[in-house]
């Protein structure tokens, strides 16, 4: 295989979808697992539709993912620049080669004109779509139709006009996409793409594929939702002269709504109650804040991991991977041709399968921050260490540090006495003022000793050990969750332990 360069070309318009960084994610996995380039290029023609901030959350969501580009516009390369409004005289000369070359057309029809066309096609069948091809180009105000003497009048006087490829007639478009294997179109049905804009900016149609030509991209990666674009981008790179150099293509499977029914959006995301962007996004137009994976407790190895298995299977038994892992294991002839279901609560899995399984210190961080938003002070790393230990088994978010750990670093505020009143007896509180006095008297505070104790009074005083736990535990914790409760009693010390029995006890009375 030649060397490889793929890129990722988002435009800055606003949150970044999951099936966006789907794409960036196999982009770069099959970038590296074959010695190559993963290249960031910023698609900003569409300058109504740019959004302040949109480019830097990009880059940050790559970051924050680990899928970090080689070249772009924060990365000089030997293709600088990566941002396409700032090429934009590089797109007219192509464009104007196209025009001479016969291959595309100036358009002087204005938008009143094109409305017209559409309302009197309407008019004839209510169903009909106008569409700018071959069977009307020859009805409206373009170079083809116009004497070149008109032409040349209309662009002396600087009226507007747009640049159209024109597409051929009756003939099949074929090309091989290395999932899909060999799709073909009929010309006649694909509509004359404006290339350049009445603003000099290109359309994606010819944006996309000079760039890939002129940063030699190898492959190229994209959504299903551009496969009826595929015949304009192939003539186009026909036209130019460059169709040898043209990148292998591979339309990506839609990540499609729980219940298979069309492409997921952020719609339903809100509706459904999970996220769909990769990090919380606030719109500066609107002032909302649309939650990410991130923020919401996902770790980002555990993001990807979940994102690689979204339409791509790996052969192997096991879900879990890392990131060296998916590289290795990458393939496109195991991407799936058709879509892809979210599910949340898989999503949810694999976050908690890394977390389980990630090492305490790599953790801290996240769990650091997590409890200072709860206002814990964390004084001591070596405790926090111990504590995290304890509890990331039963930590589906990161977020669950909060609620799993901090009665470690403060006595619980609110105690579950709803759980513990139904069974409670005066044999049990009889046990809990005699085990006071025990625990005092216990010389060595570790779990063994502790438990040790615990259960010899339990025997001595005739009651089952099991009926004890939840009273001990909620009187520690709070309520009815947490590692084993003697772990929490040598954790939090033989002072803080009699304290809260204490105070349980007193409100019991």
């Amino acid at each position: 295989m030649s060397h490889v360069r793929t890129r990722f070309a988002p435009s800055p318009t606003g949150g970044l979808h999951l099936g966006g960084v789907r794409t960036a994610l196999y982009s770069y996995l099959f970038a590296k697992k074959h010695g190559g380039q993963f290249v960031l290029r910023i698609e900003d023609t569409d300058q109504s539709r740019y959004v302040e901030g949109a480019e830097q959350y990009i880059l940050d969501c790559l970051q924050w993912c680990g899928i970090l580009p080689d070249e772009g516009p924060h990365q000089a390369g030997e293709f600088a620049p990566y941002r396409q409004s700032e090429r934009k005289e590089m797109y007219r000369q192509y464009a104007m080669q196209l025009v001479e070359s016969g291959h595309a057309y100036y358009a002087f029809d204005t938008a009143e004109e094109l409305d017209e066309m559409r309302k009197a096609v309407k008019a004839g069948n209510e169903h009909a779509t106008f569409q700018y091809d071959s069977s009307t180009r020859m009805h409206l105000n373009n170079s083809l139709r116009l004497l070149p003497e008109e032409v040349e009048a209309l662009l002396q006087n600087n009226t507007p006009y747009v640049i159209r490829i024109k597409m051929p007639t009756h003939e099949t478009i074929t090309f091989q996409d290395i999932i899909r294997g060999e799709i073909s179109n009929e010309s006649n049905l694909v509509d004359d793409k404006v290339l350049l804009k009445a603003d000099g900016m290109p359309t994606y149609h010819l944006a996309v594929v000079v760039d890939d030509y002129l940063m030699k991209i190898t492959h190229a990666f994209r959504g299903e939702e551009w496969l009826p674009s595929a015949p304009v981008h192939i003539k186009l790179w026909e036209y130019l002269g460059w169709k040898s150099h043209m990148p292998h293509w591979a339309h990506l499977p839609l990540i499609l709504k729980p219940d298979g029914n069309g492409k997921l959006s952020k719609r339903d995301g809100d509706r459904l109650g999970f996220p769909v962007f990769a990090m919380n996004w606030l719109d500066p137009k609107t002032n909302e804040l649309s939650k990410g994976f991130k923020e919401l407790g996902f770790l980002p190895e555990a993001f990807i991991n979940m994102l690689a298995m979204l339409g791509w299977s790996s052969g192997e038994e096991k879900e879990i991977f890392s990131k060296d892992e998916l590289i290795q294991l990458f393939s496109l002839e195991r991407v799936h041709k058709g879509g892809a279901k979210f599910d949340f609560e898989k999503a949810k899995w694999f976050n908690h399968e890394w977390i389980k399984h990630q090492a305490v210190e790599l953790l801290m961080p996240d769990v650091k921050q997590c409890l200072a938003e709860a206002n814990v002070d964390v004084v001591n790393d070596d405790y926090l260490a111990k504590v995290i230990s304890l509890v990331k088994d039963r930590c589906i978010l990161i977020s669950d540090f909060n609620t799993q750990s901090v009665y470690f670093f403060e006595a619980p505020k609110v105690i579950d006495l709803d759980a513990l009143k139904p069974k409670w007896s005066e044999e049990k509180a009889m046990f809990f003022n005699s085990i006071q006095t025990v625990f005092n008297n216990t010389s060595e505070w570790q779990t063994a000793e502790i438990e040790k104790a615990f259960k010899q009074l339990a025997t001595e005083m005739n009651i089952k050990v099991g009926e004890l736990q939840l009273p001990f535990r909620i009187m520690l914790v709070g309520g009815k969750y947490g590692p084993g409760v003697s772990q929490i009693a040598e954790a939090i010390g033989k002072e803080s332990t009699l304290q809260r029995i204490e105070k349980v006890m007193y409100m019991l009375q």
